[in-house]
């Protein structure tokens, strides 16, 4: 399923477990988002997203961070 395939970066699921029990995990993850970054799930980077907005990004790392 596309929750466990890897396309370019870590699969939703790997980045789930990755982050499991870190209290600052939204944080880390949504200046991930806004600011992009490369290195943590191999070379290619990944674009920034800075109009994303702060409803939008609550809602997708949500539901990210959720997944087992």
């Amino acid at each position: 399923s596309w929750r466990s395939e890897i396309f370019h970066g870590g699969a939703f699921r790997e980045v789930a477990a990755k982050f499991a029990g870190d209290g600052d995990a939204f944080a880390k993850l949504s200046r991930k988002v806004r600011e992009g970054g490369a290195g943590n799930w191999g070379n290619v980077p990944m674009p920034p997203n800075p109009a994303i907005s702060d409803a939008d990004l609550r809602a997708i790392l949500d539901w990210v961070l959720a997944l087992k």
